[in-house]
């Protein structure tokens, strides 16, 4: 067993998606002082984000779809990264472990426990990943993002504490200045996310003509998505992606947005009601069930991504257009359920876990 030591060690696993790697970072902004590495893939997200602030493991993991041949590839795949993270464990002495699911979660999951290195786990979404269903009982704690998730974790050690966001989400951020806005004028923010825009894109592009005749504004983060028609129009701003992308959700008014659980917690910080369209193809289809979490929470409607509710879209962004007092009724119940303590709570449960873990 590993003791904590003045400085503690902390491996974090974190991959792929902004969902799963967004919410590690902003965990990680409040253990200044801890001295942590990063597990990752190849390629991913967290080679850009990751590398220039820690140190970066990466090792080769796939998930458990497809094929015979792709799942037996992949249980190999996952023996291999099981040695390479426990090798990598026992080396660096790492007090602990911090997870937020995926894929990569399974091998440092398994590693951790075979040394008994105590694992927390964060779940942010409402239908949790295959891994935190069956390994989340090997941890010293699942975190959960919404509080919906427990029902699904039978005989899983489970604490509600949101999911953290970066810091910037809850302090005021400006409007770009490549983007100028006038103050008062209605804003309109599309956020396709990084599973996938094009269904939603081709959505808002045949309904924008009609929100941009009330005088309002739209920026558009379409994602790489070139094959649709783009809207001409002054008040038309199109950009494949935003880093700042937290002062566009405190300016806007309301948001068209897919239903990851990255974006529910960035739009739940800001307070930013929205029009929720799941990406479809999501497993499990998961980004619906977030959906309709987000919804009961009084902030918004979730509406399938279909020709067939091209009307309803127009239609209801045209009468939140026309009654912006409803929209901020919204906004004042968003930002009472909100969680901006999230990162800072996992913070002390990881040093509570280790400091349990010291003492046994």
């Amino acid at each position: 067993m590993y003791k904590p030591r003045r400085t503690p060690r902390l491996l974090i696993a974190a991959s792929g998606t902004g969902g799963h790697v967004f919410p590690a970072l902003a965990i990680a902004e409040h253990l200044p002082d801890w001295q942590i590495e990063w597990l990752g893939v190849p390629d991913r997200m967290e080679a850009k984000l990751v590398r220039e602030r820690y140190r970066l493991h990466a090792i080769s993991m796939s998930g458990l779809q497809g094929s015979l041949w792709d799942k037996g590839r992949a249980f190999l795949q996952l023996g291999a990264a099981i040695w390479k993270v426990r090798q990598l464990l026992q080396a660096g002495q790492f007090d602990g472990v911090l997870s937020t699911g995926g894929y990569i979660a399974a091998p440092a999951i398994l590693a951790a426990r075979s040394l008994g290195v105590p694992v927390l786990l964060h779940e942010s979404n409402v239908i949790p990943g295959k891994v935190t269903r069956a390994l989340g009982r090997w941890c010293r704690l699942v975190a959960l993002g919404m509080a919906q998730t427990a029902q699904h974790l039978p005989g899983v050690a489970t604490q509600v504490v949101g999911t953290p966001v970066r810091s910037e989400f809850y302090s005021p951020q400006p409007l770009p200045a490549d983007i100028p806005i006038p103050e008062g004028d209605p804003l309109i923010l599309v956020m396709g996310g990084s599973q996938g825009a094009r269904g939603l894109n081709r959505m808002v592009a045949a309904c924008a003509e009609a929100w941009l005749q009330t005088g309002a504004w739209i920026v558009h983060l379409t994602g790489h998505d070139e094959e649709f028609c783009i809207p001409q129009h002054p008040r038309y701003w199109r950009f494949p992606f935003r880093a700042d992308v937290a002062g566009l959700l405190q300016r806007a008014n309301f948001a068209i947005s897919r239903a990851g659980a990255m974006s529910l917690a960035e739009l739940l910080a800001t307070g930013t009601p929205a029009v929720l369209i799941p990406y479809p193809f999501a497993a499990e289809d998961h980004q619906y069930h977030n959906a309709l979490a987000f919804v009961q929470y009084g902030g918004g409607v979730v509406m399938r991504e279909s020709e067939k509710n091209l009307d309803l879209l127009r239609q209801t962004v045209l009468s939140w257009l026309a009654h912006p007092r409803t929209v901020t009724q919204m906004a004042t119940r968003l930002k009472a359920t909100a969680y901006p303590a999230a990162g800072k709570v996992m913070a002390e449960l990881l040093q509570q876990i280790l400091q349990e873990a010291a003492a046994h």
